[in-house]
């Protein structure tokens, strides 16, 4: 791996952990196979889990590398990257929708509609109803993006349920985060839409202004 593809201590990255995207992670150090990063507690990511780190290559694109979180300490991060960054276009990452349906498959348990939140081509954030999921799950998802269907299979990296309990006690809603890596023909469909998506947005808050 050249070292012009490793980012350089003291600049700053991207670091996507369990769907949540956050800019302006210090990295500390960094090697062909590892990069410490430092950044707010809050968000230091649980040992073992994947992210996904991103930072500048000219001109216009961007160097992506996942990684494991190899061990913790403070507010510092120890980062075993799964191979070479490769270079791809800001644009891939492209995020929006919101209410689509989207359909849950998990061995051993009946099949879990729900709908989505927003999603990318690399994590989803979806909403359902009286489902026991939790971080680091396996499951097969399949979501209806306008005409078309994707399908994939994901790792849940985030779970939260709260049940509803006034006026009356409810069903429990669980949030969930997934990640995932498409096959290209996948990810432009993803792609194609959210683009699609905010665009109608952008047109609709124009209008109405």
């Amino acid at each position: 791996m050249s070292s012009s593809l490793i980012p350089e201590d003291g600049s700053r990255v991207e670091m996507e952990a369990g769907g949540d995207i956050h800019p302006g992670v210090r990295v500390v150090t960094a090697t062909e196979a590892a990069v410490t990063v430092s950044l707010p507690r809050a968000h230091v990511p649980r040992q073992g889990s994947v992210v996904i780190l991103r930072w500048s290559a000219a001109p216009r694109g961007r160097y992506v590398v996942s990684a494991t979180v190899a061990g913790t300490d403070e507010n510092r991060a120890e980062l075993r990257l799964s191979g070479a960054p490769e270079i791809v276009q800001n644009r891939l990452y492209v995020r929006g929708g919101g209410g689509e349906p989207i359909v849950m498959t998990r061995t051993g348990h009946p099949d879990a509609i729900g709908w989505i939140h927003d999603i990318s081509e690399r994590s989803v954030r979806a909403h359902f109803t009286d489902v026991e999921v939790r971080p680091g799950h396996e499951v097969a998802l399949r979501a209806q993006l306008g005409g078309d269907v994707v399908e994939f299979t994901a790792t849940v990296t985030k779970a939260s349920a709260m049940r509803q309990q006034v006026p009356v006690r409810g069903p429990l809603s669980v949030e969930m985060v997934a990640l995932y890596d498409p096959p290209e023909s996948e990810a432009k469909i993803i792609r194609r839409y959210v683009m699609r998506y905010q665009l109608m947005q952008r047109t609709k808050a124009a209008e109405s202004a």
